[in-house]
C-alpha cells in the first residue's frame, strides 16, 4: 500500500467512524439504546470472527490471558463505551458526542498514570486540565438551551453548578463511555498474549454484545419494542457491517502499517466528519462554543502526547522517512 492509499484509507476510516455517530442518531428513533448497540456488535462480531477464522492461524482464545484480554476489551471497549455512548446520544447530537469521545487519548494517559504508575509531569497536568475544560465547554452547563445568546455571552454564562442538568447530562454520559474505553485500553496493556488482534476484536465484540443485551434487559428494554422500518434496518445494517466490521478491517490494516500512535489521531478526524455529515443529513451543526471545546481537547492531547506528536512530525518532515 503506497503513501496515497494509506492517506486515503485513513481519511475513509475517519469518515466512516464519524458517520457512525449520525447513524446512531437516526437509529435511536427506532431502537432502545442498549439493544441497538448490542445488535450492532453482534453483527460486526460475527463478520470479524469469520474474517479471523479465514485470515489468522488462531480464531479462538485458549489460555486464561487470551480470554482475559478478550473479556476486558469486550467489557470496557465495547460494552461500557458503547452502552454509555448510545445512552448519551439520546440527549446530545452525534457531532457533540464525537467531540467528547475525542478526549479518549487524554483519558487513556490519565488512567495510565493512576493504574500503571506512569510518570506525571506539569505539562501532563496541563494537558489533562485542558482536556476536561474542553469537555466543560462542550457541555455548556447553564447555557446549552440558550442558543440565541452570542458567543461571548454564552461563554460568560457557563455555570459549573448546572453540570447535571439539560444537555450536560448527555455529555457527561458520553464522557463516562469514553472513560470506559480509555480504562479498558490501559487494563489491556499488561496482559501478555500472542492472540491475533482480529481474534481479540471479534470476541470483544461478541462479549460486549452479550453484556449490552443483558444490561438492556436489566434496564427494562425489549427487542419487541423495536420499530422495524426500512430506515431502522438500514441504520443497523450500516453500523454493523460498514462502520462496524468494514471499518475495523481498514483499521487493522492501518494499525499494521502506521502503528498505534498515528492511528489514534483518527479520533480527531471523527468529530469533523460527524459534524459535516450531521449538517448535510440532519441539518445539525455544532455551535462555536463546542468548536472551541474541541480545539481545547486537541490542545490537551498535544500536551499529553507531546513526545509522540514531535516524533511523528519529525518523521513526516525528514527526507526519506515519509
Amino acid at each position: 500500500m503506497n503513501q496515497r492509499l494509506i492517506v486515503g484509507a485513513f481519511l475513509l476510516l475517519g469518515t466512516l467512524w464519524g458517520s457512525s455517530f449520525v447513524a446512531i442518531d437516526i437509529g435511536l428513533s427506532y431502537f432502545p439504546p442498549l439493544q441497538f448497540a448490542a445488535l450492532r456488535y453482534l453483527i460486526a462480531g460475527i463478520v470479524i470472527l469469520g474474517y479471523a477464522w479465514y485470515s489468522t492461524p488462531r480464531w479462538l482464545p485458549r489460555t486464561r490471558n487470551e480470554w482475559l484480554i478478550s473479556g476486558v476489551a469486550g467489557g470496557f471497549l465495547i460494552g461500557g463505551h458503547h452502552g454509555f455512548l448510545y445512552l448519551g446520544q439520546e440527549h446530545v447530537s452525534g457531532a457533540v458526542a464525537a467531540v467528547v469521545v475525542s478526549l479518549g487519548p487524554v483519558l487513556t494517559a490519565l488512567f495510565a498514570v493512576v493504574v500503571l504508575g506512569d510518570r506525571l509531569t506539569p505539562l501532563d497536568v496541563a494537558g489533562f486540565a485542558l482536556g476536561f475544560f474542553g469537555v466543560f465547554l462542550v457541555a455548556q452547563p447553564g447555557v446549552a438551551e440558550q442558543s440565541s445568546l452570542p458567543f461571548t455571552a454564552r461563554l460568560a454564562a457557563l455555570d459549573p453548578g448546572a453540570l447535571l442538568t439539560g444537555d450536560a447530562i448527555g455529555v457527561m454520559t458520553v464522557l463516562i463511555g469514553s472513560a470506559c474505553f480509555a480504562l479498558g485500553a490501559v487494563l489491556m496493556r499488561p496482559i501478555e498474549t500472542d492472540l491475533p488482534t482480529r481474534t481479540i476484536q471479534a470476541w470483544a465484540m461478541l462479549i460486549g454484545s452479550a453484556l449490552l443485551f443483558a444490561a438492556g434487559i436489566v434496564r427494562g428494554e425489549s427487542l419487541a419494542t423495536i420499530q422495524w422500518t426500512p430506515v431502522a434496518g438500514l441504520s443497523l445494517l450500516y453500523l454493523g457491517t460498514i462502520t462496524g466490521a468494514g471499518a475495523f478491517l481498514i483499521y487493522f490494516e492501518l494499525l499494521d502499517r502506521l502503528g498505534p500512535t498515528q492511528i489514534n489521531l483518527i479520533g480527531y478526524l471523527e468529530p469533523v466528519s460527524a459534524t459535516v455529515i450531521s449538517c448535510l443529513v440532519l441539518g445539525q451543526i455544532i455551535d462555536p462554543l463546542t468548536g472551541l471545546g474541541f480545539v481545547t481537547i486537541v490542545a490537551g492531547f498535544v500536551c499529553v502526547q507531546r513526545r509522540s506528536v514531535v516524533s511523528l512530525v519529525r518523521d513526516r518532515t525528514t527526507p526519506g522517512l515519509a
